[in-house]
Protein backbone atom coordinates (compact mmCIF):
# COMPACT_ATOMS: atom_id res chain seq x y z
CA UNK A 1 0.00 0.00 0.00
CA UNK A 2 1.57 3.32 -1.07
CA UNK A 3 2.04 5.89 1.45
CA UNK A 4 -1.30 8.15 0.51
CA UNK A 5 -3.59 5.23 0.25
CA UNK A 6 -2.37 4.50 3.69
CA UNK A 7 -3.44 8.13 4.67
CA UNK A 8 -6.38 7.88 3.03
CA UNK A 9 -7.38 4.67 5.16
CA UNK A 10 -6.09 5.82 7.92
CA UNK A 11 -7.78 9.13 7.92
CA UNK A 12 -11.05 7.40 6.90
CA UNK A 13 -10.98 5.37 10.13
CA UNK A 14 -10.13 7.93 12.27
CA UNK A 15 -13.70 9.79 11.04
CA UNK A 16 -15.24 6.06 11.12
CA UNK A 17 -14.13 6.66 14.67
CA UNK A 18 -15.08 9.93 15.71
CA UNK A 19 -18.72 9.23 14.00
CA UNK A 20 -19.05 6.16 15.85
CA UNK A 21 -18.45 8.25 19.37
CA UNK A 22 -21.12 11.14 18.62
CA UNK A 23 -23.49 7.80 18.70
CA UNK A 24 -22.85 8.11 22.58
CA UNK A 25 -24.31 12.01 22.90
CA UNK A 26 -27.04 11.17 20.21
CA UNK A 27 -28.43 8.29 21.51
CA UNK A 28 -29.84 10.56 24.14
CA UNK A 29 -32.06 12.12 21.28
CA UNK A 30 -32.78 8.35 19.62
CA UNK A 31 -30.14 9.51 17.06
CA UNK A 32 -27.76 6.80 15.89
CA UNK A 33 -25.80 5.53 13.22
CA UNK A 34 -25.40 2.63 11.87
CA UNK A 35 -21.76 0.86 10.25
CA UNK A 36 -23.21 1.44 7.05
CA UNK A 37 -24.86 4.94 7.25
CA UNK A 38 -21.65 5.94 8.82
CA UNK A 39 -19.67 4.66 5.30
CA UNK A 40 -22.55 6.29 3.42
CA UNK A 41 -22.00 9.91 4.74
CA UNK A 42 -18.47 9.74 4.74
CA UNK A 43 -19.06 9.11 1.02
CA UNK A 44 -20.75 11.68 0.70
CA UNK A 45 -18.81 13.90 2.07
CA UNK A 46 -16.19 12.76 -0.56
CA UNK A 47 -18.14 13.51 -3.34
CA UNK A 48 -19.45 17.06 -2.28
CA UNK A 49 -16.31 18.24 -1.20
CA UNK A 50 -15.56 16.91 -5.18
CA UNK A 51 -18.53 18.92 -6.59
CA UNK A 52 -17.68 21.90 -4.56
CA UNK A 53 -14.25 21.95 -5.10
CA UNK A 54 -13.78 22.03 -1.87
CA UNK A 55 -10.33 20.34 0.25
CA UNK A 56 -10.85 19.75 3.72
CA UNK A 57 -8.25 17.98 6.18
CA UNK A 58 -9.42 16.58 10.30
CA UNK A 59 -12.24 15.24 10.83
CA UNK A 60 -14.34 17.63 8.41
CA UNK A 61 -18.19 19.33 9.33
CA UNK A 62 -19.87 15.87 10.06
CA UNK A 63 -19.32 16.00 13.27
CA UNK A 64 -20.19 19.64 14.32
CA UNK A 65 -23.43 19.27 12.12
CA UNK A 66 -24.28 16.18 14.18
CA UNK A 67 -24.08 18.00 17.69
CA UNK A 68 -25.33 21.15 16.56
CA UNK A 69 -28.30 19.41 15.18
CA UNK A 70 -29.48 16.18 16.89
CA UNK A 71 -31.25 18.13 19.87
CA UNK A 72 -33.55 19.12 16.78
CA UNK A 73 -37.24 18.80 16.86
CA UNK A 74 -37.43 17.80 13.06
CA UNK A 75 -34.47 15.71 12.76
CA UNK A 76 -35.88 11.78 14.01
CA UNK A 77 -34.31 8.52 13.57
CA UNK A 78 -36.44 7.30 10.69
CA UNK A 79 -34.72 11.05 8.38
CA UNK A 80 -31.45 11.12 10.19
CA UNK A 81 -29.32 9.94 7.63
CA UNK A 82 -30.76 12.04 4.66
CA UNK A 83 -30.82 15.11 7.14
CA UNK A 84 -27.08 14.76 7.46
CA UNK A 85 -26.27 14.66 3.93
CA UNK A 86 -28.19 17.32 3.30
CA UNK A 87 -26.89 19.49 5.69
CA UNK A 88 -23.46 18.67 5.13
CA UNK A 89 -24.22 19.01 0.74
CA UNK A 90 -25.82 22.84 2.54
CA UNK A 91 -23.10 23.64 4.28
CA UNK A 92 -20.15 23.14 1.43
CA UNK A 93 -22.42 25.06 -0.99
CA UNK A 94 -22.85 27.93 1.17
CA UNK A 95 -19.46 28.15 2.46
CA UNK A 96 -18.47 28.50 -1.22
CA UNK A 97 -21.16 31.35 -1.65
CA UNK A 98 -20.26 33.25 1.18
CA UNK A 99 -16.87 33.28 -0.01
CA UNK A 100 -15.62 31.87 3.47
CA UNK A 101 -16.62 34.63 5.09
CA UNK A 102 -17.97 32.87 7.94
CA UNK A 103 -16.04 30.62 9.88
CA UNK A 104 -17.53 26.90 10.16
CA UNK A 105 -18.90 27.74 13.76
CA UNK A 106 -20.80 30.81 12.60
CA UNK A 107 -22.36 29.24 9.49
CA UNK A 108 -23.01 26.11 11.05
CA UNK A 109 -24.86 28.43 14.40
CA UNK A 110 -26.94 30.05 11.69
CA UNK A 111 -27.94 26.83 10.07
CA UNK A 112 -29.44 25.34 12.92
CA UNK A 113 -30.85 28.50 14.13
CA UNK A 114 -32.60 29.14 10.82
CA UNK A 115 -33.69 25.15 10.34
CA UNK A 116 -35.27 25.08 13.86
CA UNK A 117 -36.95 28.74 13.48
CA UNK A 118 -37.86 29.93 10.08
CA UNK A 119 -37.59 26.64 8.04
CA UNK A 120 -39.15 24.39 10.25
CA UNK A 121 -37.14 21.34 9.67
CA UNK A 122 -37.36 21.85 5.70
CA UNK A 123 -34.43 21.21 4.06
CA UNK A 124 -35.28 22.96 0.68
CA UNK A 125 -36.71 26.48 2.77
CA UNK A 126 -32.84 26.26 3.99
CA UNK A 127 -30.94 25.73 0.73
CA UNK A 128 -33.12 28.21 -1.43
CA UNK A 129 -34.10 30.85 1.03
CA UNK A 130 -32.88 30.80 4.24
CA UNK A 131 -29.34 30.96 3.59
CA UNK A 132 -29.34 33.28 0.52
CA UNK A 133 -29.40 36.32 3.09
CA UNK A 134 -25.93 35.50 4.58
CA UNK A 135 -24.82 34.73 1.68
CA UNK A 136 -26.02 38.02 -0.05
CA UNK A 137 -24.34 39.81 2.62
CA UNK A 138 -20.97 37.76 2.77
CA UNK A 139 -20.66 38.74 -1.08
CA UNK A 140 -22.02 42.50 -0.93
CA UNK A 141 -20.42 43.30 2.31
CA UNK A 142 -23.87 44.31 3.58
CA UNK A 143 -24.37 44.90 7.19
CA UNK A 144 -27.79 43.45 8.56
CA UNK A 145 -29.52 47.05 8.75
CA UNK A 146 -28.25 48.48 5.14
CA UNK A 147 -29.68 44.94 3.37
CA UNK A 148 -32.68 45.59 5.23
CA UNK A 149 -32.90 49.18 4.16
CA UNK A 150 -32.35 47.96 1.11
CA UNK A 151 -35.55 45.84 1.15
CA UNK A 152 -37.74 48.30 2.13
CA UNK A 153 -36.71 50.33 -0.78
CA UNK A 154 -37.12 47.67 -2.95
CA UNK A 155 -41.00 47.61 -2.00
CA UNK A 156 -42.00 50.84 -3.12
Amino acid sequence: MGEEQWFQVSNRSNQVAVLKAANEYTAKFGLVLSDEETSLLLNERRDVLKKEQRVEFGEGILPKLIFAFCDSPYIHQDNYVETLGRLQEIFYFYKNESLDEYTDDELVDAMKELFDGPCQGSLDYLEDTGLQRLAKRARYGLCMDEEEEEEEEDEF
